[in-house]
């Protein structure tokens, strides 16, 4: 899996925390920035991290604001991506598996680093569950067309 990883400052912590946390678990991962903890706008990173999905440069991405909800809200304006901001396990299990979301939303002044982290293990090892759900999956592909 080619996983994809961007923050506005109100992310920059928690995205650091996790990227500590794939590497630990060994899992390969690019950073689309912000590199510091200096202001930036999320629909700058949202955008630049779900084009690079929805053009098949990665397969995934976690994107990290301080909610989670405006970088999630700018990543979903991308055609072809399904962003879910999830903090809690049952979430990001069940974006995966029923929504097939390819990019993960959380929020640095929101959930802390041991939850996100089982958020994240979660989200990456969860697979789509298809069948009835492929269905409405294609159905919120034809809206942004």
């Amino acid at each position: 899996m080619k996983l994809v990883l961007g923050a506005d400052h109100g992310g920059f912590e928690l995205k650091e925390n996790i990227k500590e946390y794939l590497k630990e678990e060994g899992i390969e991962f690019t950073d689309y920035g912000t590199l510091t903890g200096d202001r930036c706008d999320y629909p700058d990173v949202a955008k630049k991290v779900a084009e690079a999905i929805a053009d098949g440069t990665f397969d995934r991405g976690i994107l990290f604001c301080g909610t989670g909800i405006g970088i999630g809200i700018a990543a979903n304006k991308v055609h072809g991506i399904r962003a879910a901001l999830c903090h809690d396990t049952f979430s990001a299990e069940f974006c995966r598996r029923h929504n097939d979301a390819n990019i993960l939303t959380m929020g640095g002044r929101v959930i802390g680093p041991g939850l996100a982290r089982e958020v994240v293990r979660i989200f990456l090892s969860t697979g789509f569950d298809g069948g009835r759900h492929a269905e409405r999956v294609a159905k919120i592909a034809d809206m942004d067309k």
